[in-house]
Formats: structure tokens, C-alpha cells, sequence
């Protein structure tokens, strides 16, 4: 590499702000933070974000999709799992239902939130939003599976008094969990890799990203390196502001799920402004891939390792939902179903997702 080339590496905002975001995280674990120091690391967590976002589409680009899509889902799913496994760790009993709050936040925030903001984008572009059927509707029974045999019978289950698994019952969510996660890469990357590629439209891509040329192999791993790096740093800077955010959740008298919300949309912002991203270049499979690839990782990925972690985890897990929760949930399949079926999408489907999600925050904050 030159020596322009390595100055030009040194300098470059997307390099610098996730290692200056990583060190704020470094300084703040595990202290309470004055304000102005909530702010600073406020301001590196959103860098970080937009950061994460351009190395995810640079590593996308090289690899291809849905390897791009793919990659990003996992790396921000299984940062997302080692936090829940060590807030438990350390919680004791207060966060007994914390990985429930935080799987079905993240089930609510995909589903409905980046789902129903991409088809709104991408049905303003072009009228109407066109996707593979095939692919997303795979997707979504994955999803609608693994969201039923984690977080609704354990509400029914009688084996153990209130919403939880005896351990027979969560290893056997933890297995099937963790195999129908395989089986959905699986399909998705090899098997029938095309129902997951973007849906030729004839409209163009709009901003040429199509035709450039890929990135080297050295760039890309550069870039994948430095996206590992942001997404710890946006998942640990939200981990060092949420005392702030509990403090003023408890101030304003609202529920303490409602901090477990605000911090799934902190995590889960990289795949948001990628979809959208995604959305605004006409390549609608893959905001859906990422959307649905990322609630398919949050279960498949948390329920094995909270089902490992209770080896020593002394106090409960709650994994059953409540009646609320179970009609979102519900409500959400159905609708999905029929977004997802005939393969294209208008604005009234992307509102309808929207009104949802905005269902679900309101519930939260007013149960």
C-alpha cells in the first residue's frame, strides 16, 4: 500500500470514527457518566452506526448478495446475544425477562419497522415495490415459527408454573432453533440462492452502484474488520448510555420494557439505514433479507445461547409472552403473509407495517 494510500486510510471518516467510538466505549464501561459525556458517546454511537452501514455495503459489494445482507444480520445478531448473556449474567432476577423483551423487540422493530419503511421508500420510487415471493415468504414462515415455538408456548407450557420452559422443554427450543437457523442459511446461500437475489425491475438502479467495480479482497477484509469494530461499539455504547435512558424512563413513569425498546432500536439502527439504502436503489429483496434475516438470527441465535447460559444463570427465564404481545404477534404473520405473497408491495402495505410497529411502541410506553 502507498504512502497517499495509507494516509488517505488514516483520514478517512469511516476508518476513524468507529476506533474513536470503540475507545469511548473502553472509557465509559461500566461508569456513571455525567451528561456531557452521555452526549459524546451519544454522538460516537450514531457515527458508528453510519459507519457500520458503509462497511456493510462494501463487504456487500464484494461478496455479493444475499452473502452481504447475510453478514451484516449475524455480526450485529451475535453482538446483540453476548450483551443479553452478560446483562443476564449480571442482572440476576430483574432480567429474568430481558432476552423475551429483547428478541420480540427485535421481531417487532424487523418485521414491521424496516419491512414497513422500505416498502414506503421503495413504493415513492417506483409505485409499486416488487420482490421474490419465494424467498421472503421462506423467510418469514422461519420467522413466524421460531417466534411460536420460543416466545408463545412457553406461555402455555405446564410443566413449570408461570411463562417458562422446564429444561428438557428450552433445550428442545434451543436445538430446533438453532437447526432451522442452519437450514434457512443454508437454503439462502446455496440451495436456492436465486429467491433471495433482487428483483429485476427494468427501472435501474439510480445511482450506478451496479456498475462500479467491486472492491478488492483487501479492501473487504479491511472493511469487514472495521465493521466488526463499529457494531461493538454501537451495541456498547448503547449499553453505556441505557443507565441514562433507565433513569429517565423511571423519571417519566413508564414501564421498564420500555428501555429494552430503545435499546433494540439503537442495535438494530445499521440494518435499518442499510435497508432503506437498499430501498432507495430499487433492490427491495434485499431490505427484506436483511429485515427477515435479522429476526431469524435474533431467535435462532439468542434462544441456543440463553439456553446454554442457564447452565449457570441462577434465577429465572421468562420466555412466554403476554396477551398483547401474542396478538401483535399474531397480527403481524397475518399481515406479513399478505404483503409477502404477491410479491409486489404499495404504499398502503408499507403504512399498515408502520401502524403496527407504532402500535406495538405505543403498548409499550402505555400497557
Amino acid at each position: 500500500m502507498s504512502t497517499t494510500a495509507r494516509r488517505s486510510l488514516l483520514t478517512d471518516w469511516t476508518v476513524v470514527v468507529p476506533v474513536v467510538a470503540l475507545v469511548a466505549l473502553v472509557l465509559s464501561w461500566g461508569r456513571d457518566l455525567p451528561g456531557f459525556a452521555v452526549g459524546i458517546v451519544a454522538l460516537c454511537l450514531a457515527g458508528a452506526v453510519l459507519a457500520a452501514v458503509h462497511h456493510a455495503e462494501v463487504v456487500a459489494h464484494r461478496v455479493g448478495e444475499p452473502f452481504g445482507s447475510l453478514v451484516l444480520a449475524v455480526a450485529v445478531t451475535v453482538i446483540e446475544v453476548a450483551l443479553i448473556v452478560t446483562l443476564m449474567v449480571d442482572g440476576g432476577d430483574k432480567t429474568a425477562s430481558l432476552a423475551r423483551d429483547t428478541v420480540f423487540a427485535a421481531v417487532m422493530i424487523t418485521c414491521n419497522g424496516i419491512v414497513g419503511i422500505s416498502l414506503l421508500v421503495g413504493a415513492l420510487r417506483n409505485r409499486i415495490a416488487v420482490f421474490n415471493p419465494e424467498g421472503s415468504g421462506a423467510a418469514l414462515a422461519t420467522v413466524a415459527t421460531l417466534a411460536t415455538l420460543s416466545l408463545v408456548l412457553p406461555t402455555f407450557t405446564t410443566s413449570k408454573p408461570g411463562p417458562e420452559f422446564s429444561t428438557a422443554q428450552l433445550t428442545f427450543a434451543a436445538v430446533a432453533s438453532l437447526a432451522l437457523y442452519g437450514l434457512f442459511v443454508a437454503v439462502q446461500t446455496v440451495r436456492h440462492r436465486s429467491y433471495f437475489l433482487p428483483v429485476d425491475t427494468g427501472q435501474g438502479r439510480g445511482e450506478g452502484e451496479e456498475h462500479a467495480d467491486p472492491p478488492t479482497a483487501r479492501a473487504a477484509l479491511i472493511s469487514l474488520g472495521l465493521l466488526l469494530v463499529a457494531l461493538v461499539a454501537v451495541v456498547g455504547d448503547a449499553k453505556a448510555v441505557s443507565p441514562t435512558i433507565e433513569r429517565a424512563v423511571a423519571a417519566a413513569g413508564l414501564p421498564q420494557a420500555v428501555v429494552g425498546v430503545i435499546i433494540a432500536l439503537l442495535v438494530l439502527l445499521p440494518e435499518t439505514l442499510a435497508a432503506v439504502r437498499a430501498a432507495r436503489r430499487d433492490r427491495m429483496q434485499t431490505s427484506l433479507n436483511l429485515a427477515y434475516g435479522s429476526a431469524i438470527a435474533s431467535i435462532g441465535l439468542t434462544i441456543p445461547a440463553i439456553a446454554l447460559a442457564s447452565i449457570w444463570l441462577s434465577g429465572p427465564l421468562l420466555l412466554g409472552l403476554g396477551p398483547i404481545h401474542m396478538v401483535l404477534l399474531a397480527l403481524t404473520v397475518v399481515v406479513s403473509a399478505l404483503t409477502i405473497v404477491p410479491g409486489r408491495a404499495t404504499l398502503l402495505q408499507g403504512g399498515v407495517h408502520i401502524v403496527l410497529l407504532a402500535a406495538y411502541l405505543f403498548l409499550a410506553v402505555s400497557p
